[in-house]
């Protein structure tokens, strides 16, 4: 069925609704007219993006942007930010994975998918994140949540319809109350997602004169449920309690189909395979905060508890057809994941009257993990079972103090962080993995104020990128006889170092920086000769170093503003095991394009895009993509028409060689989408009096 023609349709009535009710709106019956004032409204337009020092803020709640159905689309739309095919990865250009708060909270991809659009308020990205945040990334995305601060209720019903390669349907209800001391606040989110992705890679093992590529495309039926709730409640002016618990139940059905032709020496084999899979994810998160004021000395206190839960079940019937001959049962893959991570922290901020301000504070986090797996082989009538156990303790303390000193600005922090780890297989008698370290993190930031309008800042700082706790997994995902997907339990954190200076101009930026990582994680190919199997996963490569430059240029013309990001990067990866191929320097680019129509219309185009990376062992082919939305307000009601990639071009491209392995992959993302999004609201949103923090550092590493 050609879906374009019912598009059109639905487009044109939509557009046609619109005009209809704008002139209703703009019509008044005469024996309506009264001379009684009853609300005197102040309005200003507030600009959607602000830029200080490189840091970009984002005014979901006033711009076009409210209409987006999930918030990890919603980041993907804005600058610097590039979010995996599998939307299970956040990537900062630049500055690699990022912290992500809520609400000056720790959170995760977890809670960024039971967090509803409707509930942001601000996000900002801030490229030079202090002591205060812990060692883990170079970035922080910041997301600031909407409440009520005087006695007040809100209701907001939304309704997504998304027509991609299959119809999308995301229904939300988001509900706030605030009486006297006491705030509740409601979410509930139920998605029905149909999903379709394709990719394919085509490698080649000279020393063993083997040559195969494999095509995989994968039709999901998905259910999910977000749902969650919070507790705020103001015990006097100086000590507050606060206590959230968030949700988000993911049941996917999906057959994959994958055609693969393997050529090892002089045999030839052509093989499909079909997998019938049935997944399911849940999470939950909760914690508790209690924050106390002691305005004689001028300090706060905070302490909370953090519980986390991430639960995975995969269940796979597999089967081959080789040859063009007749399919047949090759396994049963039952594999399951699940972490439970309890947190507790404690931070005290005190302010002095010399502008100085003094922060510590401590940390104690524990995960545990346990990933079990059962394969039944039909050929032998066996079964493979392997049960793996890891834990891992985090403690943490930092000290920070920052302030003025005449015309210069600064922050100088120190974090010291122990980790503990221990991996055992229950068959083994000893431990696998048995690791004990400390290391320290100094962070240093000075800002000289040349005016009011320039000013020019200096910024050092060491971090650490720790694996999320199903990389650390013995989980496969099986793709055809020769080709496996794994965990790798022996990964090691990635840290680094990093000098950077800003220039500022008004709202005009330029920044170059330099780092370098040790032991950075990249995906690698590992084969072995007595299965004739090859397994793809993540590794830790020896170094990588690299340069950026990066212009964030906004500017306003009458019914137009634009934000602007370039950023010139230079990047080498390098490791004994890959071919050195070259390093260039890349363009990644992006632009943001907003104009205020009459009658309460916003249009608004952006693009971005990059140019063929050459970063020594890998290659990436350049891309563009283009976005367009048309939103309209009428009273209580909100209607937005979006259509993202519209030429269709989000498509990866990479090449590498590294263990003898040649490869060239392409992954294809289903992101070409018209969507009509619905949007009513009753209620007044003012300021929120909600002051939480996350307890858990390491949340982001839950999946």
């Amino acid at each position: 069925m050609n879906i374009y023609l019912p598009l059109k349709l639905l487009i044109l009535l939509f557009l046609f609704f619109l005009s209809f009710t704008a002139k209703a709106q703009n019509e008044t019956p005469k024996d309506s007219i009264s001379n009684e004032l009853n609300d005197v409204v102040i309005s200003q337009n507030k600009k959607t993006f602000t830029n200080i020092n490189g840091n970009i803020k984002v005014d979901v709640a006033n711009s076009i942007y409210n209409s987006i159905p999930n918030s990890v689309d919603l980041l993907a739309k804005l600058p610097t930010i590039q979010i995996s095919s599998d939307k299970e990865n956040i990537i900062v250009v630049g500055k690699g994975n990022p912290l992500i708060y809520i609400d000056n909270q720790k959170s995760g991809m977890n809670d960024l998918n039971a967090l509803s659009v409707a509930d942001i308020k601000t996000i900002e990205i801030i490229q030079n994140p202090s002591s205060k945040y812990e060692a883990e990334g170079r970035s922080v995305i910041l997301i600031t949540r909407k409440f009520s601060k005087k006695d007040s209720f809100r209701t907001e019903i939304s309704e997504v319809a998304s027509f991609k390669k299959h119809y999308n349907n995301y229904l939300g209800f988001n509900w706030g109350f605030k009486k006297n001391k006491l705030e509740w606040k409601v979410n509930f989110n139920y998605n029905r997602l149909n999903p379709w992705e394709n990719h394919s890679i085509d490698y080649q093992i000279t020393d063993a004169d083997i040559a195969s590529k494999y095509e995989v495309t994968a039709n999901s039926k998905i259910n999910q449920f977000v749902f969650g709730g919070g507790l705020f409640y103001k015990i006097n002016d100086d000590d507050s309690f606060s206590f959230t618990i968030n949700s988000k139940l993911h049941a996917d059905e999906f057959p994959i189909n994958t055609f693969t032709e393997n050529k090892n020496k002089e045999a030839l084999n052509n093989v499909v395979t079909l997998s019938e899979n049935d997944n399911r994810k849940n999470f939950v998160n909760s914690f508790l905060n209690y924050t106390k004021i002691i305005k004689s000395i001028d300090t706060q206190l905070f302490t909370g508890f953090q519980y986390s839960n991430f639960d995975r079940s995969s269940l796979s019937y597999v089967q081959n057809n080789f040859n063009d001959t007749a399919f047949e049962l090759e396994q049963i893959r039952d594999q399951k994941f699940k972490v439970d991570v309890f947190s507790g922290r404690a931070d005290l901020e005190r302010k002095f009257k010399s502008e100085l301000k003094l922060e510590f504070g401590g940390l104690y986090s524990s995960a545990n993990s346990k990933s079990d797996f059962d394969i039944f082989y039909y050929d032998t009538s066996k079964n493979e079972i392997s049960h793996y156990d890891f834990k891992e303790e985090n403690s943490a303390g930092y000290t920070q103090l920052s302030g003025k000193f005449r015309e210069i600005d600064f922050s100088i922090g120190l974090r010291v962080e122990n980790t503990k780890v221990l991996g055992k297989f229950k068959a083994d008698v000893l431990p696998l993995i048995d690791k004990n370290y400390t290391n320290l993190f100094p962070k240093a930031q000075f800002t000289f104020v040349i005016d009011s309008a320039k000013s020019i800042s200096l910024n050092y700082a060491k971090s650490i990128s720790r694996p999320n706790y199903s990389s650390l997994s013995n989980s496969a995902t099986y793709i055809n006889p020769y080709f496996l997907y794994a965990g790798n339990i022996n990964l090691d954190p990635t840290f680094t170092n990093e000098i950077s200076s800003t220039f500022q101009y008004h709202e005009k930026s330029v920044k170059l920086s330099f780092y370098q990582n040790k032991n950075p994680v990249f995906n690698s190919f590992f084969y072995d000769k007595t299965q004739n199997i090859m397994t793809f996963k993540e590794v830790n490569l020896d170094k990588e170093s690299g340069f950026n430059l990066d212009f964030e240029i906004p500017f306003s013309y009458k019914l137009w503003t634009t934000t602007n990001s370039v950023i010139l990067s230079l990047a080498k990866i390098e490791d004994t095991s890959a071919v050195f191929l070259t390093s260039k320097p890349y363009m990644y680019y992006y632009s943001n394009n907003e104009f205020k129509l009459p009658k309460n219309y916003t249009f608004v185009v952006g693009w971005w895009g990059a140019t063929k990376q050459n970063k020594g062992i890998f290659e990436d082919d350049a891309n563009f993509i283009m976005d367009a939305s048309l939103s309209k307000k009428i009273k209580k009601w909100n209607f937005t028409l979006s259509c993202n990639d519209i030429f269709k071009s989000t498509i990866y491209k990479e090449q590498f060689t590294i263990n003898y392995v040649r490869s060239k992959a392409r992954y294809v993302v289903n992101a070409n989408e018209i969507s009509i999004a619905v949007r009513y609201s009753f209620g007044k949103i003012k300021e929120s009096e909600f002051n939480e923090k996350r307890v858990d550092e390491n949340e982001n590493r839950i999946r």
